[in-house]
This record gives C-alpha cells, sequence and structure tokens, in this order.
C-alpha cells in the first residue's frame, strides 16, 4: 500500500473493536506499530483519533495510512472439501456482485472462543473469481436465513450504505407462544446489554432505540401464532426480546428469553424458530433491486406442518 486509503466499516464488522479489525485485515501489522499509528493520530475513524478499544460502527471511514502491508492473496485453500460443498449448497442467489446464503440454525457467521467453525472460515470455497467475498450483515447463531456476501470490498461499501441509510427492507418469521394482542403494530423499546454473556433487557433510561413492526400471519387456538417481524433499528437480540418482554409472547425455542414450556408440547422441533426470510434493497450495481426470499429451516418446515401453519411467499405486509 503506498498512499493513503479510507475504509468503510461493513455491517458485519459493526460493534467489532478497531485493533481486532485491523488484526484481521492486516495481519502483519504487529501490535507496538499498530499502536503507535493510532497514538499519533496516523489512523482516524470519521476524521478523528481513535483507541484501538473502540467499537466500530456500520458506515464509519477508517483511514489507513501508507505503508502498512496489504493482505495477502486469498487463497482457496484452508477449507474441506466437506464444508466447501456444504456452504455452496447454501448459495439461493448469486449474480456479478452479490451471493446470498440461505444460513442454517446453529451456524455462527464468524468465529470467538469455542466456535472453529462458521461461515466466515468458509468462505474461501465461495471466491469464483478468485476475491473472497465479504460479511456485510451478520445473523445470531441459531437464527437461520438470508445472510448477503459482497463479491469486492465496493460492493460492501454500497451494501453498507444502504444498510445504514435504512434502505433495506428485512423480513423475519417468528413462531412465538401465545397470541399478541393488537395482532398488529410497532414495538419501541430501547434495549441494553446486562453483566450477562450476550444478555439483552429492556432499558428505557439508558439503553439504545429499538423499534420493530409486527403483523401476525397465522393463529392457533390461542395458543402460539406466526408473526412477521420487520426490524426498523439492529439491536443485538431485538427480535427475540421485543417478542418475549414487549408482546409477552415469546419465540419458540429461545433458550435465553424463553423457557422449556414454550415448546407448546408434542408437535414441536427442536430449535429457535426465529428465520431472515426476505432482504429487498436497491441492487449495489445501481440498476434494480435485489430481493431474495429464503426457504424456511428444517426445523421450523415440521412445527409448521404439525400445527398446520401456513404462510405467504415473503410475508412482507409492511407499508412502504
Amino acid at each position: 500500500m503506498t498512499g493513503v486509503q479510507s475504509v468503510i466499516v461493513a455491517e458485519g464488522d459493526a460493534e467489532q473493536r478497531l485493533d481486532r479489525w485491523f488484526k484481521r485485515r492486516y495481519p502483519t501489522l504487529g501490535h507496538g506499530r499498530l499502536e503507535k499509528l493510532l497514538r499519533t493520530g496516523q489512523i482516524r475513524v470519521d476524521g478523528k483519533r481513535a483507541q484501538g478499544s473502540l467499537r466500530l460502527e456500520a458506515g464509519q471511514t477508517i483511514r489507513i495510512p501508507p505503508h502498512i502491508d496489504a493482505p495477502p492473496a486469498v487463497a482457496r485453500t484452508g477449507v474441506s472439501d466437506a464444508d466447501a460443498k456444504f456452504i455452496q449448497s447454501l448459495v439461493i442467489h448469486i449474480d456479478n456482485d452479490v451471493i446470498a446464503l440461505n444460513k442454517p440454525a446453529g451456524l455462527a457467521v464468524q468465529g470467538g472462543t469455542n466456535t472453529p467453525r462458521h461461515v466466515d472460515g468458509m468462505l474461501n470455497a465461495l471466491a469464483y473469481d478468485g476475491e473472497k467475498p465479504r460479511l456485510v450483515h451478520r445473523l445470531d447463531r441459531d437464527t437461520s436465513g438470508v445472510l448477503l456476501l459482497a463479491r469486492s470490498a465496493r460492493i460492501a461499501a454500497r451494501l453498507a450504505e444502504a444498510f445504514r441509510d435504512k434502505d433495506t427492507r428485512k423480513i423475519y418469521v417468528a413462531l412465538v407462544a401465545g397470541v399478541p394482542k393488537p395482532a398488529r403494530g410497532r414495538i419501541e423499546m430501547a434495549l441494553a446489554k446486562t453483566g450477562g454473556a450476550h444478555e439483552i433487557v429492556a432499558a428505557d433510561d439508558d439503553g439504545k432505540d429499538a423499534v420493530t413492526l409486527y403483523d401476525t400471519l397465522d393463529v392457533m387456538s390461542g395458543r402460539a401464532a406466526v408473526l412477521a417481524l420487520m426490524p426498523l433499528t439492529g439491536r443485538t437480540h431485538q427480535l427475540r426480546v421485543h417478542c418475549a418482554s414487549a408482546l409477552g409472547t415469546p419465540i419458540v425455542g429461545d433458550p435465553k428469553y424463553g423457557d422449556a414450556e414454550h415448546r407448546l408440547g408434542d408437535g414441536v422441533a427442536p430449535g429457535l424458530h426465529l428465520h431472515a426470510r426476505a432482504i429487498t434493497l436497491p441492487h449495489p450495481s445501481g440498476h434494480g433491486t435485489l430481493h431474495v426470499v429464503a426457504p424456511l429451516p428444517p426445523h421450523m418446515k415440521r412445527t409448521f406442518a404439525a400445527f398446520g401453519f401456513a404462510i405467504d411467499a415473503d410475508c412482507d405486509r409492511f407499508p412502504r
């Protein structure tokens, strides 16, 4: 790298520490040198000095000083044949700019402690043109559904902009215990992290604003309902907490914000019943609209069949 560059933070990198972001992108950059670059203001975020502990937000601009070694060229190695076939089987849309996966429940998007197998670690198997695709947003490990990948840095920046400017419609489907009243509406409940591991609670005073639209698609004898959910903000565990705390109808199979008794008895398959059904946004190529719908995962198909639930194509009944 010979000159100053600016890199826009993708949604998939949001909430990541700045120093860890650099470590992943520039593995040959030593910790001491990184700290010196930060201390002297050669690395900046949105034009301001920053510390390595800064949590990044999607859409922020990171100043990359000159003479930082570029990351090594992507090699199509490090992915087993089995994992390569597996990740390729998840592709539900591909074009020159974007790949969309139908991520299964139970598969993490990124690695971490005790998480050796994850989507990010298999993406070399999708480098059809020699460039590893980039994550631009995330799904919880136990949430299934549409996951978009950018096939270049330019497209990653455009997708991050679409997410940041709220030009993206994300529609989720959930099976909940109980039936919300009213049947459709808008949830505005601020959320905050507690001391527990990634546990989120309602916190009107010091939490971050969180807004979700919901609509009841089907009901079973007052015991359960299928909901369409459209998050207008992107907080951690937002849909799970809003269903449980704001509506009083926890998502079936949620071990953190629901209980085992919410499984509704026989016929309910194990697993979190939350699925990222559809995503719609302006195509990052600048031409037309990207619209991707992901089929329900096997455990939700089994439960829906057992209880006779039915849903339409993309479940998007919300105002445009």
